[in-house]
């Protein structure tokens, strides 16, 4: 039986971090006031106490939290819309959604990615300058083929052009993923995993 858990890479993914990650921040904060309010009601009302201690050092994940959470609120979830209307196209091709991807020099939100044998075809809804896009992909590029995998990334700012994409890598599917198969070595970490499962892991390990 598929689990319904939302994991990310899955279309609902930010909403549901959002969510998450402002329950798990309130609860960060609540920890160290209530170690505050039971030094000051212990040692009548004095503030210099080990609890204040602890209270103050327990702030320190809960600002990472609260760094993470804005990052996370920040972000615009992907259309439901759209994502319906990829999935007629997107099959049983290996997918992703909601990437916000960064570098040092830009940041682009991909609604959706197809990996299918050395291709990654992906999308975005954003506005988006080409030569950003391009930078991107090479970025992208350069990041997968340093984890010795190599493949062509195209992202795409036309919705009619992805989605005619993805119904060319469906149909060659099995061809491509054959043709990529034949000198891949499964990772020693991840031996269940296969190539594009692997390209899809790398792509989400470089996304927010």
């Amino acid at each position: 039986m598929k689990s319904s858990k939302i994991r990310k890479g899955d279309f609902g993914y930010i909403q549901k971090q959002k969510r998450t990650r402002l329950l798990r921040t309130l609860a960060c904060f609540l920890l160290p006031a209530a170690f505050f309010t039971v030094g000051m009601v212990l040692n009548q009302g004095d503030r210099y106490n080990i609890y204040t201690i602890i209270a103050l050092v327990g702030c320190i994940p809960a600002c990472m939290s609260l760094v993470s959470m804005i990052m996370m609120w920040m972000q615009k979830p992907m259309r439901r819309e759209l994502y319906e209307e990829i999935q007629p196209h997107a099959g049983d091709l290996l997918m992703a959604y909601e990437m916000y991807m960064t570098t040092r020099d830009i940041s682009i939100f991909v609604d959706a990615a197809a990996i299918c044998g050395e291709y990654v075809a992906a999308y975005t809804d954003r506005p988006a300058r080409r030569k950003d896009l391009d930078f991107m992909e090479q970025h992208i590029t350069k990041t997968l083929r340093a984890n010795k995998y190599k493949m062509t990334v195209k992202i795409f700012d036309q919705k009619k052009a992805f989605l005619e994409r993805l119904d060319t890598l469906r149909i060659r599917q099995a061809d491509l993923e054959a043709a990529a198969g034949r000198n891949f070595t499964p990772d020693e970490k991840y031996p269940d995993l296969t190539r594009s499962e692997l390209v899809k892991h790398l792509l989400l390990a470089i996304s927010l």
